[in-house]
């Protein structure tokens, strides 16, 4: 197994140091919003046009809006109106990360539930996230704290669509694992750094796994970092059994590990989680 391991890393290294490594790209309408969202004469008029070119995404930027996460004083009816209620950065942060969603699939059937596994679970961490940071993280913006946990894993893309090429390690699932294990997180912030997303975010992947980093103050990684932790709790993860207390990040956010201020946010996270389910 380890010799497999071995190759495919060394396989997958070349090809990326010699772009021959398929990375995946933006979906259009992700890249169609920030490009208005960047425009400095755009307005929600413009934003809102080019989001309901895509109806699906459209409807689940209302539903975002009316989640009570958001506290909306009334319902919220139309695209327009939700992103009056969000505004222009939070609707363009949101919606490139929704619209990754379809990104997550493919034509082999074990490759594209693990896919949608993936997009599953960073979907969770994204909601807890986006609690973690109303609650502990006020320097830091929910919108970009939600992009973080649904791209702190997108380095598992191209391993994935790696594998699905090559027989030998799509049956090895030990062997996948451990090559996802050992190349996802510099895969993933190289990714992010050709889309162009800000440092801070780029930078998730590489760090989120770091348990005793030593940081001035608190990141998107330690967001991503205890929101994994809490998506864990209670199952028979190896995770689980992980002591809090050597986890930086904790501090970083000001959580204290031996209370149970995370698990008193349990009704926020559940609703987080389900405004960003599909």
């Amino acid at each position: 197994m380890r010799d497999l391991i071995e190759t495919v890393s060394h396989q997958i290294l070349e090809a990326l140091e010699q772009d021959k490594l398929l990375l995946p790209t933006l979906p259009e309408v992700a890249l169609r919003v920030r490009e208005v969202a960047e425009d400095p004469n755009a307005d929600l008029n413009k934003l809102a046009a080019e989001i309901g070119k895509d109806p699906a995404l459209a409807a689940r930027i209302i539903r975002v809006a009316n989640s009570p996460i958001l506290r909306a004083s009334r319902e919220i009816q139309d695209l327009k109106m939700a992103l009056s209620r969000l505004g222009m950065e939070y609707t363009c942060n949101l919606a490139t990360g929704l619209a990754m969603e379809q990104m997550f699939q493919a034509t082999t059937d074990i490759i594209d539930r693990r896919l949608r596994e993936v997009w599953t679970r960073s979907s969770e961490i994204a909601g807890i996230c986006h609690v973690l940071c109303k609650h502990s993280a006020k320097s830091l913006k929910p919108d970009k704290a939600t992009l973080a946990g649904l791209t702190h894993r997108i380095g598992e893309l191209p391993i994935l669509t790696f594998a699905e090429e090559h027989p030998a390690l799509l049956k090895d699932s030990l062997s996948l694992d451990k090559v996802i294990e050992n190349l996802h997180t510099s895969l993933g912030s190289k990714i992010l750094a050709k889309w162009d997303f800000p440092d801070l975010i780029q930078q998730v992947p590489m760090s989120y796994l770091n348990f005793d980093s030593q940081k001035p103050e608190a990141d998107y990684a330690d967001l991503v970092t205890v929101a994994m932790l809490q998506s864990y709790a209670g199952s028979d993860h190896y995770y689980a059994e992980l002591d809090y207390s050597t986890v930086t990040a904790f501090e970083r956010l000001g959580i204290d590990t031996n209370a149970d201020e995370v698990e008193n946010m349990d009704e926020e996270m559940a609703a987080a989680m389900a405004m960003l389910s599909g």
